[in-house]
């Protein structure tokens, strides 16, 4: 779905006692077997076969890191980037092996995973999207916004580095091209959100015994599937790397704080994926 191609130029949880279930038995392949029961939620996305145009060069831009840029349809881009999030949350909920983790590494893994699932669920949906780059305030603006009391306004207004935008871009463009499936997808965003490098997590081994299972899952299947693409699995790899290098404050600040001003990702994640 493009849906500024028009507009501009461009839980409940299973309760711990005590301790860690780390090292409990479970179902062999529980990964493939929990994305696949939950694979219904997952073709809601649909895999549309357009492929959106791209507002933004791909071209390195030495100066890209201080040029910032600002969505031309904020109001019709962040509507369709929530919509995106909530199914994005509905499906992590509906993971059985996310739900048996204590509710602290549900809470770490969503915080550290939201950014990029949402931009994978962007992809998924063929969500496309165009940037204007943000003019620099003169000297007159700069004097009659500065302020205590106007400080909110400026940053509200002050758009994200064009870098980061041509990643995001990139990475929906590698996507689109690579043509992926449902079941691709829902193995990528078990990859993602499956992370045991993020700090603080009490099944860390757990944990990255899941995302070894989907990242197994994934490379059976292509197997399966692209038998003539011997090369698909390490593409899709090479795609999950740029995934990871995207910036959550980025995707906020561009997807979000246009609309909705500095928010607290945090509460709202928590408001959104329990109901608080």
């Amino acid at each position: 779905m493009d849906i500024s191609k028009r507009s501009c130029s461009s839980s409940r949880m299973a309760y711990f006692d005590s301790g860690c279930h780390c090292s409990n038995d479970r179902r062999q392949n529980s990964i493939l077997y929990s994305i696949l029961k939950n694979d219904s939620q997952a073709a809601q996305h649909g895999n549309q076969p357009r492929t959106p145009r791209l507002a933004v060069s791909m071209r390195a831009c030495a100066c890209g890191c201080k040029r910032k840029v600002s969505l031309c349809s904020p109001q019709t881009t962040c509507k369709a980037a929530s919509a995106v999030l909530v199914k994005t949350l509905k499906f992590v909920k509906n993971v059985p092996c996310f739900r048996e983790l204590p509710v602290e590494d549900q809470h770490t893994l969503v915080r550290s995973s939201w950014a990029p699932l949402l931009v994978l669920g962007m992809a998924q949906d063929r969500i496309d999207f165009e940037t204007s780059e943000t003019p620099e305030p003169s000297m007159l603006q700069r004097i009659l916004t500065s302020g205590p009391d106007k400080t909110d306004n400026q940053s509200h207004n002050a758009g994200v580095a064009l870098t980061d935008v041509q990643g995001i871009k990139m990475f929906l463009r590698k996507c689109w091209g690579l043509d992926i499936s449902t079941k691709e997808y829902a193995y990528l965003k078990g990859a993602i959100l499956f992370n045991p490098d993020v700090a603080g997590l009490q099944c860390q081994h757990y944990i990255q015994a899941l995302q070894s299972e989907a990242n197994q899952a994934l490379n059976e299947y292509v197997k399966m599937i692209h038998r003539v693409d011997s090369a698909r699995f390490a593409k899709l790899f090479l795609a999950l790397s740029m995934l990871r290098s995207i910036n959550a404050n980025v995707v906020a600040g561009l997807f979000f704080k246009p609309v909705i001003g500095a928010v607290n990702m945090e509460e709202l994640l928590l408001e959104m994926f329990y109901g608080k």
